[in-house]
Order: C-alpha cells, then sequence, then structure tokens
C-alpha cells in the first residue's frame, strides 16, 4: 500500500466531491435549500470547517476502504465501489434526515440522486489512481 497514492486519491475525491456538492447546491438545490433554512442551525457557520475536516476524513476512509478491497478490475470496478457506498451511507442517510425532519420527499430523493453521482465519480477517481499496474516490457 502506497501511502502517497492514498493520499493523492483521497485528496481527489475530497476535492471532487466538495467541487460537486458546490455545483449542485448552487444550481440544483438553491431553491430547495432555501425552503429547508429554519432547519439548519443558527450558528451553522462557526461550525462549517467541521464539514471540511470530516470531509477530508471520509475521503481517506473512502480511499483506504477501496485500497484493501481493491481487485484491480479498472473504472467497473470504482463504478462498483461508488454504488456500493452510495447504497451503504448516502440512501440510508438520506432516508433517516427524510424521516426525523420536515424535508419534502422530492429533496430527499435529489439529494440521494446526487449523491449518487458523487459517490460514483469518487469510486472513478480512486480506481484510475489505483489502476493496476501495466505489465513490464521484456527487455531486448
Amino acid at each position: 500500500m502506497n501511502g502517497k497514492r492514498i493520499l493523492l486519491a483521497a485528496g481527489a475525491v475530497f476535492v471532487a466531491v466538495q467541487l460537486l456538492e458546490f455545483v449542485l447546491n448552487a444550481l440544483f438545490m438553491k431553491a430547495a435549500n432555501q425552503q429547508l433554512e429554519g432547519l439548519w442551525r443558527p450558528d451553522m457557520e462557526s461550525k462549517i470547517w467541521l464539514m471540511y475536516v470530516f470531509g477530508a476524513f471520509v475521503a481517506l476512509l473512502f480511499t483506504f476502504i477501496f485500497v484493501k478491497g481493491r481487485e484491480g478490475k479498472g473504472l467497473a470496478e470504482g463504478v462498483r465501489y461508488g454504488l456500493i457506498m452510495w447504497m451503504f451511507v448516502t440512501v440510508p442517510m438520506n432516508v433517516a434526515w427524510w424521516v426525523m425532519l420536515p424535508i419534502p420527499h422530492s429533496v430527499m430523493v435529489r439529494w440521494t440522486l446526487f449523491g449518487l453521482l458523487e459517490m460514483v465519480v469518487a469510486g472513478i477517481l480512486v480506481a484510475v489512481i489505483y489502476r493496476p499496474a501495466a505489465p513490464a516490457k521484456p527487455r531486448s
């Protein structure tokens, strides 16, 4: 296991997910998020740094789990891993939010679908960074 590659892959996952979160929330969820402002903590801005810290931790854990179970099957393995993590983390988390808070069903569905995009992109990134090494060319 290569520590530098893990950090590179985790960094790529973190950046990609943060960019997707920004774009998806700014473009597709802005109106829905404004409707939910009454649910957010009034002091959320002072604690927002914790989301980045834990986002980096999750990216590292996401990458570590992939690397430990990697079969070397390329992009398909990354897509499959992203789907599994989506079903394991994103779907139950969003359904739980919907059950506990007065969030419209349509918002929960969009969060879940956007989470699918994020997890598949993250899975592809780690699969690309951890792609199997090309076979060594024989010396002539």
